[in-house]
């Protein structure tokens, strides 16, 4: 797998703006069902949000992905940080992509994923374990592909399945895969 440089080197100092951390909505709030808007990355309001997004999923426990519907915004903007990740192979740091979609996607598997939206249910879901994403970086606007696999791979569908208004308990191929939350000490 290649590194997209650009993508990997960016950090939310870009951003200029300090991030401040917002409330996780919940299922079955309406917000998440509803495909996001696109965005224009180079907007304040959608900078200010990339901010908000990176300073939430920082305080949330065990947390590598966080979409603008989970804090209530319906708009195609989500970050991503699976860098600490047990299960991660390879990845691109922090990053904040706009308007984002799947390109290519290859060798399905399934495995359990969960969700700050859905806090007592893990599922069995299957995805594409290679990936090529389009989006947009915000503030310059600059449209990246990113080449990801394993673990990454997966937050990245998770994230854009957010954007267009799907949470992973509709990926689920029924109630049999659908999991408690377990809570380890």
């Amino acid at each position: 797998m290649t590194i997209n440089e650009r993508v990997a080197a960016w950090t939310e100092a870009e951003l200029g703006v300090e991030g401040k951390v917002l409330d996780v909505v919940r299922a079955p709030a309406q917000v998440l069902s509803v495909p996001g808007e696109d965005v224009d990355p180079t907007a304040p309001e959608i900078i200010q949000l990339a901010a908000d997004l990176i300073a939430t999923m920082r305080v949330s426990p065990g947390c590598v992905g966080l979409a603008a519907d989970q804090v209530g915004v319906s708009a195609r903007i989500f970050c991503v940080d699976v860098s600490t990740h047990v299960k991660t192979k390879t990845h691109h740091g922090t990053y904040v992509l706009c308007n984002a979609e799947v390109v290519e996607a290859s060798r399905n598997e399934k495995a359990r994923e969960g969700c700050m939206s859905v806090p007592d249910l893990t599922g069995d879901v299957k995805r594409a374990s290679r990936l090529k994403v389009r989006g947009q970086l915000p503030v310059t606007g600059e449209t990246v592909e990113i080449v990801a696999d394993a673990f990454e791979a997966r937050c990245l569908q998770h994230e854009i399945d957010h954007t267009d208004g799907l949470l992973f308990i509709d990926r689920v191929a029924g109630a049999h895969a659908l999991h408690q939350r377990q809570t380890y000490l």
